[in-house]
């Protein structure tokens, strides 16, 4: 990470659990924080499982401190974390959402069969805003622009996140989808992949993208139909850590 260190915000810090020799390393979003995925994080620990929830660098702190950072150093926080949990255990899942499924998925064509599944919750991998065609420019004239945050339908819910989008961070992220894209028929691990219809951030046509192109073999499809995309604090949380736990567990039985 570049740049000094600066105050990481309360509920922001990683989640870390040790259990069985079965790990789940789970990936949040786009600046977006370890609580979007702690009470998923938490359900997967007291199933008895091996977590790890890092907090991706530049996340969780200030919007400025992230626009020093980009899509290399996130994804090195991930292959790090990865890379310890197979010290540990026999088997090791990935899951992510939103960036953070883009980030999962690029681990898993980088990993090959060591990554033993993948779990994606409306994963990003392209957006259709039309200012992106402006965006190399428009990073340099503006440092940021209103957040994407915090689109949950349930009524008390809310995610910790920045309120702004750091522009040069966002490019980073697009760029590498290219390359997430390009190299989406090298995934061959089972995949199971959650979406939201009602989706106001990413939009369907990015899970029907992975979905069209990566070859595994063993891929299952649920749709969340009362969550907007931060599903994971939303109504069908519960169905999503319900669904992850069957998906491992049929894989290591």
């Amino acid at each position: 990470m570049r740049g000094a260190q600066v105050a990481i915000l309360p509920g922001a810090e990683p989640f870390s659990h040790d259990g069985s020799d079965v790990g789940v390393l789970l990936v949040h979003g786009f600046t977006g924080t370890p609580q979007s995925l702690r009470p998923w994080a938490e359900h997967l620990a007291e199933a008895g499982y091996t977590v790890r929830l890092p907090r991706l660098p530049g996340h969780g702190t200030t919007w400025q401190e992230m626009n020093r950072t980009e899509w290399s150093d996130w994804y090195a926080t991930v292959d790090a974390t990865f890379r310890e949990l197979l010290t540990r255990c026999r088997t090791v899942f990935v899951a992510g959402l939103s960036m953070g499924g883009a980030l999962a998925l690029q681990l898993a064509q980088n990993h090959g069969p060591r990554v033993a599944g993948l779990v994606l919750v409306n994963p990003a991998v392209k957006f259709e805003d039309p200012r992106l065609v402006v965006l190399p420019v428009l990073k340099h004239l503006v440092g940021a622009l209103p957040g994407i945050a915090n689109d949950i339908k349930k009524a008390d819910a809310t995610e910790l996140a920045y309120t702004k989008t750091p522009l040069k961070a966002g490019h980073s992220q697009i760029v590498a989808w290219r390359t997430v894209i390009r190299d989406l028929p090298e995934v061959t691990q089972p995949v199971l992949l959650l979406h939201s219809p009602q989706d106001h951030v990413v939009p369907a046509s990015s899970s029907a993208l992975v979905l069209s192109k990566i070859s595994s073999e063993d891929v299952q499809e649920i749709l969340l139909e009362n969550s907007y995309h931060v599903a994971t604090l939303d109504n069908d949380a519960p169905l999503i850590f319900a669904e992850s736990v069957k998906f491992i567990e049929r894989l290591t039985s």
